[in-house]
């Protein structure tokens, strides 16, 4: 028996309404995962600015830049008593965020002012004489002489305290008849940090490398182990400069019987942050 129209019609009407019900079904289940998404997405931004630190405007007003530079134009003022989230710091400046979700660049002097939600001050080391004082970095470089040699030095050192310093020295010395490099890891006490001109107390080891300009005749050894101990002080210039002066007495522990003393002092100019 040959089926009717009827009933043809009607099978095909089934299937276009289950088609229809499933591409129904699916666009609704994305459109719930995009929304789930969206909260989720919203509830992580969430939990991120609850971590970030906030501080209250104390100054009458603080100026909002668009980059971290003078060179880069005020766009938008903060108003006393206002909050501001801080997003992180580069150098002299802040990337913050403001209570409306606009974002710009403070600058660190005038977040110096601000305070904390204990009404506590927001304190963080300057470029200037209190980060000179107390701060985490310093990088050098500079010159002098090395057992009669022409030196070039450069050096980083880590605050473990405000007054006591690891350091780690790299340089190169240029003799009439021999060059060579030379790596040292030591400390470096700081006397008086806080003071414009402070003394410094220097404790370390390292290797030295010969290298003799003349091919004829080679020493017997051309590495070997040295020890230092030294002298020096530090006198802040501005900003995040300052100069540095040391003089070190170097022993060379040679594998012949009798050690090598060499004098060295070098003049650099450094920064901190």
């Amino acid at each position: 028996m040959e089926p009717s129209i009827t009933t043809t019609h009607s099978r095909q009407l089934r299937r276009i309404s289950l088609a229809l019900s499933l591409v129904v079904a699916c666009f609704l289940s994305a459109t719930a995962l995009a929304k789930e998404t969206e909260a989720e997405k919203a509830a992580r931004e969430q939990a991120a600015q609850e971590k970030l630190l906030q501080v209250f405007i104390s100054e009458p007003y603080l100026e909002l830049s668009t980059g971290p530079g003078r060179g880069y134009p005020v766009f938008r003022v903060v108003e006393r008593d206002a909050s501001v989230d801080v997003l992180f710091r580069r150098t002299d400046w802040f990337k913050v965020r403001d209570e409306h979700g606009v974002e710009g660049w403070a600058r660190a002097r005038d977040m110096r002012r601000a305070k904390l939600a204990d009404g506590s001050p927001f304190v963080f080391n300057l470029g200037d004489r209190d980060g000179f004082t107390s701060h985490e970095w310093e990088i050098g470089i500079g010159g002098g002489d090395y057992g009669g040699a022409n030196l070039i030095n450069a050096y980083g050192a880590y605050s473990l305290t405000d007054n006591m310093k690891v350091e780690l020295t790299l340089s190169q010395f240029l003799g009439n008849s021999s060059n060579g490099y030379k790596a040292e890891l030591g400390l470096a006490h700081v006397i008086v940090p806080e003071w414009r001109i402070s003394p410094i107390l220097e404790l370390g080891t390292g290797i030295v490398y010969v290298e003799p300009r003349a091919t004829i005749v080679l020493p017997e050894d051309r590495t070997d182990q040295t020890a230092y101990v030294g002298a020096g002080f530090r006198f802040y210039l501005t900003r995040r400069f300052f100069v540095r002066a040391d003089y070190r007495w170097h022993t060379i522990f040679t594998s012949r019987d009798d050690n090598q003393e060499l004098e060295e002092w070098k003049v650099l100019i450094a920064c901190f942050f």
